[in-house]
């Protein structure tokens, strides 16, 4: 292929560097700039950036003094939204080791899979999960825990009454029995300063953070401090003009442990002196629209299904949205009918980006003078674009291909699996996204879908993404996912899993003739299937993966 057809998009030239060798340097600068803004609150509960530092020192000083782990160690935090999640994260930094985020409603052998394969030696655990920690210690010996309970590092009056009642009203913490393990409030009590002798930089790793597991095992992308300083410059770049410095609220309802939010909140957030609102349950909508109505907020951080949620309650609509003026989109597709509906309620335009794991997370954003409805903006500073066909040549614009990314936030590889790390990283530094991308010769972005989603019916190929947005335009629809299943006569036939909106009473045949409308016939699925609610990861994504496995164990029992 010639080079003139070929497709390459490059984002601006990431400028400076700011002195930020490490993601403590982020924070210390914060603490120091900002000491006394709201930094992180959580249930009516705030650390200012001061209280932070000393928090944060605290615990680093209790790893350095009381444990045996040394810089590089792993350590892994299994917790919700909470404010003790910062101060883990920053204090272990501090110490030189290595976090590895956990997803905290893993079941105990997910858990222990990830800890054995990431080494980790020590544990930072919600008590809610403890009984679960406790099944991981009889198969996995793992030298340090810490249990925190949800209201640890509140005022006394709303420490006991969030803590006594979880524990013996709402009886949400399990028996467990860790006779070894420290308490966060006592490690919090010993005062002590720390240097920045044990504290990583550059290219030294920072976080092992896991893969969401949609696609199987998870693996440890590897994100050093200068992939993720790196990455929220980029962010930076792109939403700065929208932010005053010291001034800003940010949502955190996504959790904090996702690279996605932690990259947006803990980066981002701290680097601009923000004051972020941590939200531990956004399934519980009651709850968490009245702590929206609490204080006036800037900038929201959700992702499609939450903004989808949130627009149809009357409780939400009612709010006073005259302050937002950032809302960002990222985890899953956003589609429009979701997109026009925040705009309509808040007044607000959802700005789309677009990541992955392996980036740190941001490869892309919409900018946010210039949105480009349906795609997922321009790469970021300092980021190289191009897509390969199966035969990896690259190919022109307007023309569907894998993704591939290069830049300064691209991970360092998968943790302990080499043949991994080369199927996804080229030695040149592109990672392969698996995703299906248009490039377009306006700067701009298109993910078609999920390369390992893609349906391939009588030769052509089928995005799902696509058949679901037309779908999702009908008003009877709620939800709905799109899969292929093996097709003896086609390869594979189209099926969409639809969720009905308020009990509607839908017709197939019906839904056939809808598709059409808009659909090629060999898109239009040929079979419904009608659910009340569709299999989701913890971040919210519906997997497919789950819905193809149900259908093919139909197919085996059917055979």
């Amino acid at each position: 292929m010639s080079e003139k057809t070929t497709a390459m998009l490059e984002g601006p030239a990431l400028e400076g560097d700011d002195g930020y060798r490490s993601i403590l340097d982020v924070f210390e600068k914060a603490c120091a700039q900002y000491a006394h803004r709201p930094a992180f609150t959580c249930m009516d509960s705030t650390l200012t950036y001061a209280q932070m530092k000393t928090l944060v020192d605290r615990f680093a000083h209790w790893i350095i003094e009381q444990t045996d782990m040394s810089p590089g160690d792993r350590l892994a935090i299994v917790l919700p939204n909470l404010l003790q999640y910062p101060v883990a994260v920053f204090g272990a930094l501090k110490a030189g080791l290595v976090i590895v985020n956990t997803n905290p409603l893993y079941t105990a052998d997910e858990m222990y899979h990830q800890f054995a394969d990431a080494g980790v030696s020590g544990v930072v655990v919600f008590a809610h999960m403890a009984h679960k920690l406790e099944a991981v210690l009889k198969r996995l010996p793992i030298a340090h825990v810490v249990v925190t309970e949800v209201a640890d590092l509140h005022p006394l009056p709303s420490r006991l009454k969030y803590n006594l009642g979880a524990r013996y009203i709402a009886r949400q913490v399990p028996r467990y029995h860790l006779p070894d393990a420290v308490g966060m409030r006592q490690i919090l009590k010993h005062k002590g300063q720390v240097d920045d002798s044990r504290w990583g930089r550059d290219d030294d790793l920072a976080i092992l953070q896991y893969t969401g597991g949609t696609t199987g095992t998870p693996k440890g992308a590897m994100l050093s401090h200068a992939n993720l300083v790196a990455n929220m410059r980029q962010t930076g770049e792109v939403l700065g003009s929208a932010v005053t410095r010291g001034q800003e609220t940010i949502i955190a309802p996504l959790p904090v442990y996702h690279i996605y939010t932690f990259t947006v909140n803990c980066m981002f957030g701290c680097e601009t002196g923000s004051h972020s609102v941590m939200i531990p349950n956004p399934k519980d909508l009651d709850g968490f629209v009245k702590t929206l109505g609490k204080q006036p907020f800037s900038a929201f951080i959700g992702l499609n299904t939450l903004f989808a949620a949130l627009c149809r309650r009357d409780d939400f609509r009612k709010l006073d949205f005259s302050h937002l003026k950032l809302s960002v989109s990222g985890g899953m597709a956003l589609n429009t009918t979701t997109a026009n509906r925040w705009y309509e309620v808040t007044g607000s335009a959802v700005l789309e980006g677009y990541g992955m794991t392996e980036t740190s997370p941001v490869v892309c954003v919409n900018p946010p003078d210039r949105i480009q409805p349906g795609a997922i903006g321009r790469p970021v500073a300092g980021t190289l674009l191009k897509v390969l066909d199966d035969n990896d040549q690259p190919l022109g614009y307007d023309t569907p291909g894998e993704l591939c990314v290069q830049g300064p936030q691209v991970m360092k590889g998968y943790w302990n699996l080499p043949e991994e790390t080369a199927k996804t990283l080229t030695e040149d530094g592109w990672v392969r996204s698996g995703d299906i991308a248009v490039l377009q010769q306006d700067g701009f972005v298109r993910i078609v879908d999920r390369k390992k989603d893609m349906i391939v019916s009588s030769g052509f190929n089928v995005y799902p993404n696509e058949v679901e947005d037309v779908l999702l335009r009908h008003e009877d629809i709620h939800e709905v996912a799109v899969i292929g299943v093996p097709d003896e006569d086609c390869g594979e036939s189209v099926v969409a899993f639809i969720v009905p909106r308020n009990g509607a009473n839908l017709d197939a045949s019906a839904l056939k003739q809808w598709c059409r409308q808009e659909l090629t016939g060999y898109k239009v699925p040929r079979r419904f299937e009608f659910r009340d609610q569709l299999p989701r990861s913890t971040v919210g994504k519906v997997l497919r993966r789950m819905l193809r496995d149900e259908l093919s164990g139909e197919h085996q029992n059917a055979s």
